[in-house]
């Protein structure tokens, strides 16, 4: 099996206004996803994602905001260090209009470029694929329940 490019597509009942807010703000970020978020959605800026009483911490820095069709970030750095294009896994969320709903298309790269051995690439990226598994239904039912700003 080749791990370069993890994608997942689903379709969420909300317009790609909600959706956009509902992946690029830390507010409703932290209702699906980590258990807690901070950042400013800006590119260059840097935040990180918390799950639970800080046992896991992860950096990242936004890469692309483009409301309402694109969200990047990078994470997945080496411990002390900074995401960036050499060290780090890139997630792009592209959001389409599909109808009163929107398509949501999430690609995360860099697996390869990240140097490790591959029984540590084959293991990260199934955990990976079972997070995304978890974790993009949560955002498809909250998604909806989102009052637009």
């Amino acid at each position: 099996m080749e791990f370069g490019t993890l994608e997942r597509e689903i379709r969420i009942e909300a317009a790609p206004e909600i959706v956009f807010d509902v992946v690029s703000r830390p507010e409703h970020i932290k209702m699906w996803w980590p258990d807690d978020a901070s950042f400013d959605p800006v590119p260059g800026e840097m935040g990180e994602l918390v799950w639970g009483d800080r046992d896991k911490v992860a950096p990242i820095k936004v890469v692309d905001v483009d409301p309402p069709r694109r969200f990047a970030f990078r994470w997945v750095a080496p411990d002390g260090q900074d995401p960036d294009a050499d060290n780090s896994l890139l997630v792009t969320i592209e959001l389409e209009p599909s109808g009163d709903g929107t398509i949501l298309r999430l690609t995360e790269t860099g697996w390869r470029e990240k140097g490790w051995e591959a029984a540590v690439l084959e293991e990260a990226f199934h955990d990976h694929e079972r997070g995304w598994d978890l974790f993009l239904p949560r955002l498809r039912n909250y998604a909806p329940s989102v009052v637009p700003r």
